[in-house]
């Protein structure tokens, strides 16, 4: 009886049975699992999703201190504050702008950073002593111990108080310095008188053209309009303690780096930032602005 013929004899549930068990077979021999898949409402297979990727927070570059930052708070250097420009950092400073730039290898003037900290002094000159601090700046530099609720007030203070930071001073004025012979600028009437504070000038009164003289012999050190609230500007530098400002005017006469001599014409008065025809004029004393009319001579 050949094969076909047999099999014609075997019942039909059996060969299903023996068909079922040979698959069920060849997949329990099979090693490892089958891959798991979730499928969409379409059918289609949707692979499983991947674990997320982290990674490490990048690590930002710490910020590139400013220029001059280990001088702070020392005696002949300033620190840039919102709105100073060059040419106001001079004049406070009662120094040439363009030294500044010098001094701190500035090549644009106009590129100047808020907390970058100057030097305001030639370099090498003694700026002096710093001011020792008050007794109540001192108490205020040292921090106070925290007390726990009921502790008494009267306990004793740390025995290392941290010491309090120095006061940058100017350098003391040259001998010699206040021998200016002065002459008044203008020959108007004097319409508002210095207040400290609030004015740092006079403001003599004139007419449009009326002349604009040098109070004292000097060297020019700015000649511009680049200086907001002052117009037309000229800065006169009489020596390391004395410079004068001369605002407003209609037309400028000398250039920067220019002598001049006590008396000479040096502008035509006008009123380029104000409200009207004027000189404004100040006196600085190592940058700090005083009452001209008390070194002027009298009239």
């Amino acid at each position: 009886m050949n094969l076909h013929a047999a099999a014609a004899h075997i019942p039909h549930g059996l060969v299903l049975t023996l068909v079922l068990s040979a698959l069920l077979g060849g997949c329990a021999n099979t090693p490892g699992k089958a891959p798991v898949e979730d499928r969409n409402a379409a059918g289609r297979a949707v692979p499983a999703a991947l674990p997320p990727v982290t990674t490490a927070n990048p690590v930002e570059p710490a910020a590139k201190p400013l220029h001059g930052a280990e001088n702070a708070g020392k005696s002949g250097y300033y620190t840039v504050k919102p709105g100073d420009a060059l040419i106001r950092i001079g004049l406070d400073q009662g120094q040439n702008w363009r030294d500044i730039a010098r001094w701190n290898n500035i090549d644009n003037a106009n590129l100047i950073e808020v907390g970058q900290v100057l030097r305001v002094l030639p370099p090498g000159m003694d700026a002096g002593p710093a001011k020792p601090p008050t007794a109540a700046a001192a108490s205020a530099a040292v921090p106070r111990p925290v007390l726990p609720p009921g502790a008494s007030a009267s306990a004793p203070a740390p025995s290392t108080p941290v010491p309090a930071p120095a006061i940058a001073t100017p350098a003391a004025p040259r001998e010699g310095d206040d021998d200016v012979n002065w002459a008044w600028p203008a020959a108007g009437p004097v319409a508002a008188g210095f207040e400290e504070g609030r004015n740092k000038g006079l403001a003599i009164s004139g007419r449009t053209g009326d002349p604009v003289l040098a109070a004292a012999d000097g060297r020019v050190v700015y000649a511009g309009s680049g200086l907001r609230g002052y117009g037309n500007l000229i800065i006169v530098k009489h020596n390391a303690t004395y410079l004068t400002a001369y605002a407003h005017n209609h037309a400028l006469f000398v250039k920067e780096d220019q002598a001049v001599r006590r008396g000479q014409r040096i502008a035509d008065m006008g009123a380029t930032d104000a409200e009207r025809v004027q000189l404004h004029f100040e006196i600085r004393r190592q940058g700090k602005p005083i009452d001209p009319a008390k070194l002027l001579p009298a009239r």
